[in-house]
């Protein structure tokens, strides 16, 4: 990645420097050079993206935040290569991204399975579509299904599952083809609270037992600080990069960090520049404040 940042009053730890200095000497996966995006509206051309330049490496955790309207799905969904840039480029162990392939996994927020097929079958259709045999297909999806804690759900509907249930099927039928990246879209932005963090910690656990690179979209601070090795920061109008930033939480996470002083310092930032303090109006453009009705008796007021 090109520019690194950290809490200015927090220094690295020795563990999270070793941890970077070894991510740092693998090999690049995934390469976005000045990439850019317009699109025709009915109020006229719209610049969604504009120089975006990042590089992941192989086995790297990168989450992607930024306040609403930055282009942060138009992002994911061009990496994955199911939209188009209109500049720069998109490169994929040294190629060019110009479509959807097997090499890439996509998660979406929605659970996208399909209902008609139990949950090894939805798992199997990716390499049964790609040319593998059945024996061989339903091996695979036994196996990923096995990584995912759902393999005595096998034979299950999707309605029969849990929110959380059916996004870790999503997952296994994502990375049953083995990709070399696998891309989420707020994969677990539709869960509630326990649910989500139950999920985060699944995740982190397939992760750390796989040979995969994950590029994670999320507007969860937290998540993104506990999931992250690297935070890509995006401000929006156009989508730019604002920052990157280094995780200084040290690895293995656990829900106990979010109070560390690491956790927070980095939070902190983080609302620092998605969440700017506004720059006070003049005293002219000042907006006057309404007249409010009350409802209630003047004696019965509430502190």
């Amino acid at each position: 990645m090109n520019q690194t940042n950290l809490p200015s009053h927090l220094d690295q730890s020795d563990a999270v420097k070793a941890r970077f200095d070894r991510i740092n000497q693998r090999e690049t996966i995934l390469e976005v050079r000045d990439l850019g995006k317009r699109f025709r509206s009915p109020q006229g051309e719209v610049e969604a993206l504009r120089g975006i330049n990042f590089s992941v490496r192989r086995r790297e955790f990168v989450c992607v935040i930024g306040p609403s309207g930055c282009g942060k799905s138009t992002l994911i969904r061009i990496l994955a290569g199911l939209e188009n840039h209109t500049a720069g480029d998109v490169l994929l162990d040294g190629k060019p991204v110009t479509g959807p392939g097997q090499d890439r996994g996509m998660v979406f927020q929605g659970y996208s399975l399909f209902p008609w097929l139990t949950v090894k079958k939805n798992v199997m259709f990716g390499p049964l579509m790609n040319g593998r045999g059945h024996d061989e297909a339903e091996r695979d999806a036994q196996l990923w299904l096995e990584l995912v804690g759902l393999d005595k759900f096998a034979d299950a509907y999707p309605h029969q599952l849990s929110g959380g249930m059916r996004q870790r099927v999503a997952i296994a039928r994502a990375l049953v083809n083995q990709p070399r990246i696998l891309l989420m879209d707020e994969p677990f932005g539709a869960l509630d609270a326990q649910t989500r963090a139950k999920m985060q910690s699944h995740l982190i656990d397939i992760w750390k037992n796989i040979d995969i690179t994950v590029l994670f979209i999320t507007h969860d601070l937290d998540e993104a600080i506990y999931l992250a090795d690297r935070i890509l920061v995006l401000k929006a109008h156009p989508g730019e990069v604002q920052e990157v930033i280094e995780v200084p939480v040290p690895r293995p996470r656990a829900p106990g960090q979010f109070n560390t002083p690491e956790f927070l310092a980095t939070k902190a930032r983080l609302e620092e520049l998605i969440h700017p303090a506004p720059e006070p109006l003049p005293e002219d453009e000042q907006a006057v404040k309404p007249h409010m009705i009350r409802f209630t008796d003047v004696r019965d007021n509430v502190e």
